[in-house]
């Protein structure tokens, strides 16, 4: 049997049948908050059933990725730890690469200290070293605070490299949007009149890159729900786009965008089923 002879067997779009990778954004695309959006399962299941390979790539920064394995098997999605490929664990590569050793104070959740503690770096929240940090790293948390602020501020000032897991202003909640790790950083970078020394997650290619190697030879496209991270990060990374539009971005903003993405659909089912 030839190989798209198995793609007629599943009920998988015209457009989706064109690729052999999937690189899935999660938040706004697969679910948001704790509700998946609309047949977004039945997708994915299809993919699988195509045998299509899938990376499930994310900014989000509050879940190691074996929580997210977790959530994802909740809501209703089959998926595996080597699929997921979070922006942690890019955070913690790069600096087990070129900041191991260092010393380092996190504005972030538990998951993203653990994932510099694993790089190699010595933690150095709720000590009298704090200020002194060598690196300080940025991603979005439920209880920051002016106390945080002021620590990586000073810190920054002392000549500490910033670095940011991503500028995503916000992300998509059922009850509206909430504040992203973009917004943490510009108040980090405002207060210390420095820019970030280096962004770790979309839309700057790295996780793309690494999701690629993971999937192997074959075309991908990358979809998500934001035109600034996900359509602009596939950019980057020389991959097509699709923009679903059961997240952060709505239809009229698609418009004369810049970079525009490949293909536009209302929801990932829209895109990928008959």
């Amino acid at each position: 049997m030839r190989a798209d002879d198995n793609d007629r067997r599943v009920p998988l779009s015209a457009l989706a049948r064109r690729y052999q990778h999937f690189l899935l954004d999660l938040d706004g695309c697969l679910y948001v908050g704790d509700e998946p959006t609309e047949r977004a399962a039945d997708a994915v299941a299809a993919l699988r059933e195509a045998s299509k390979g899938i990376v499930f790539l994310t900014n989000a920064v509050g879940s190691s990725p074996e929580e997210i394995v977790r959530k994802l098997w909740r809501l209703g999605f089959m998926a595996s730890l080597d699929e997921v490929m979070t922006v942690g664990a890019a955070l913690q590569f790069t600096l087990a690469e070129r900041r191991k050793g260092s010393t380092a104070f996190v504005i972030g959740s538990q998951a993203m200290v653990d994932h510099v503690a694993e790089a190699g770096l010595r933690i150095v929240n709720r000590t009298e070293f704090a200020t002194r940090a060598d690196v300080v790293v940025v991603a979005d948390h439920e209880r920051f605070d002016y106390g945080e602020l002021r620590i990586a501020t000073q810190a920054v000032l002392r000549g500490a490299e910033l670095i940011g897991l991503s500028r995503d202003r916000t992300f998509p909640m059922p009850d509206g949007a909430w504040p992203g790790t973009g917004a943490i950083l510009a108040a980090v970078e405002t207060a210390s009149g420095h820019k970030a020394d280096a962004i770790v997650g979309k839309p700057e290619p790295t996780m793309y890159e690494a999701a690629r190697d993971r999937l192997g030879e074959g075309r991908a496209l990358a979809i998500g729900d934001r035109l600034d991270v996900d359509v602009l990060g596939a950019k980057r990374a020389g991959l097509d786009s699709a923009l679903v539009l059961t997240g952060a971005t709505a239809r009229d903003q698609v418009d004369g965008a810049k970079p525009a993405p490949t293909h536009v659909a209302d929801s990932l089912a829209a895109l990928l089923l008959t």
